[in-house]
């Protein structure tokens, strides 16, 4: 089933499309340019190694695929060595290194003189994000190309290309097929798994009898149903949980509940998610609405006595909640100022007035003098000021006119002209 052709690869026109980066690739291999070495970064079953085949046939290259997984520096060696034995006739060699995050660090870095000297070009697939699985000195000297998942259409040319290959069409209906491509998520690779699986049993029928029309229901009856992708320590952790937080940020409760599910039905631990959500109730909403924190708390609560499936409507009762709130940053910008200041201005004393002064040297030396009591004045507010001596007054919470954080502006506000006058009589 594999293409034979790189033009016959399906759901990548961006890569091998008539203005495709491999398209031009392969032009100036042919006219006698050095291939560059190469990442495919992509989901299973996208075609990273049909598409590193076909390049190494289209571009004059011997093939010569290891895995990350099961080759180690002995098989290496070995490809390096025929390498060598190729160039003293002219050709060249692409090394296909699968699963390539799986190599070492010492193990990427044997890799480096041979890429550089030309010796081979490398071309590495992974699943996994480049920037935290790849050194960077090996990422350095290859091209990050991104393959994506299968969308429709190209899911339904491989359905094509596999029906015209075994000379029978699927038995089954439109919405059937439909729930074929949804289970498939974006994986070739799974999708004509599914389709050979319905095949053999369509033609298992007896006496000749035509196969019985595939419905949603009686496929899910010939095929296990698959799990959405999800890997608990892979990039798919963070992206799903990246996406959960921005569409709460952007109050898009809808959204934010269908990330929730996708990370739930995935085998997300529903503590990691409440974690996050918790942190999401001080950095993003903050005092806008201060219940937030104690809401997060509470459906935290809730799960550890519930525990799943019971305990996860709290979770989504959390993230509506959330979604629907008042937004503010406030509180988590103030705080970093707050930290940058205290780093910059390193060990600065409090201003006398403030402290206590429990013996007689601490109130010879001025401690406590001058201090005012908040409590004995007029309106409840001495205006003094309680930074450092040598460090300015700063300013570094700016309340937004959302949610409770509008009352909140209205009083410093108050104790801001309050202070002035004070300053000023």
């Amino acid at each position: 089933m594999r293409p034979l052709r790189l033009d016959d690869v399906s759901g990548q026109d961006h890569l091998l499309g008539a203005d495709g980066k491999l398209t031009r690739m392969v032009t100036a291999a042919r006219s006698g340019q050095m291939m560059p070495s190469l990442v495919f970064w992509g989901p299973p079953g996208t075609g990273k190694t049909t598409i590193a085949r076909l390049l190494a046939a289209e571009a004059g290259l011997a093939f010569e695929p290891v895995s990350a997984v099961f080759d180690g520096v002995a098989e290496l060696r070995k490809v390096f060595a025929r390498a060598d034995e190729r160039s003293l006739t002219g050709t060249g060699t692409l090394l296909f290194v699968d699963e390539v995050h799986r190599f070492n660090k010492a193990q990427q870095d044997g890799l480096l003189p041979h890429v550089e000297d030309g010796r081979v070009v490398l071309v590495g697939a992974t699943t996994e994000n480049p920037s935290f699985a790849l050194n960077g000195a090996l990422l350095s000297r290859c091209q990050v190309l991104v393959l994506n998942r299968l969308d429709d259409a190209a899911l339904d040319a491989l359905m094509m290309r596999a029906e015209a290959h075994e000379g029978q069409s699927l038995v089954m209906d439109d919405d059937a097929k439909q729930t074929m491509k949804a289970m498939a998520d974006g994986d070739g690779r799974y999708l004509l798994n599914m389709v050979e699986t319905v095949m053999a049993q369509q033609a298992q029928t007896k006496d000749g009898a035509a196969p019985e029309i595939l419905t949603p229901e009686t496929l899910t009856q010939v095929l296990s149903q698959r799990a959405a992708a999800f890997d608990k320590s892979g990039d798919q952790h963070y992206n799903l949980m990246s996406a959960l937080h921005k569409s709460l940020r952007s109050s898009d409760a809808d959204a934010a509940l269908y990330w929730l599910a996708r990370m739930l039905v995935g085998g997300e631990d529903p503590r990691y998610i409440l974690r996050r959500l918790a942190r999401f109730a001080s950095e993003d909403i903050g005092l806008a609405e201060p219940e937030a924190l104690s809401h997060a708390i509470a459906a935290w609560h809730s799960y550890e006595r519930l525990g799943t499936p019971e305990g996860e409507l709290a979770l989504a009762a959390l993230v509506l909640y959330l979604a629907t709130a008042p937004k503010s940053n406030a509180v988590y910008t103030a705080f970093k100022a707050a930290m940058k200041a205290a780093k910059d201005t390193g060990s600065l004393m409090p201003p006398k007035h403030i402290l206590n002064a429990p013996t007689g040297l601490m109130k010879d030396l001025g401690y406590g003098q001058g201090y005012v009591y908040d409590h004995d004045t007029v309106d409840g507010f001495s205006g003094q000021n309680c930074f450092p001596d040598d460090l300015p007054r700063q300013a570094f919470y700016q309340p937004v006119e959302r949610g409770f954080e509008r009352d909140i502006k209205k009083r410093l506000d108050y104790w801001a002209k309050k202070r002035a006058e004070l300053k000023t009589d």
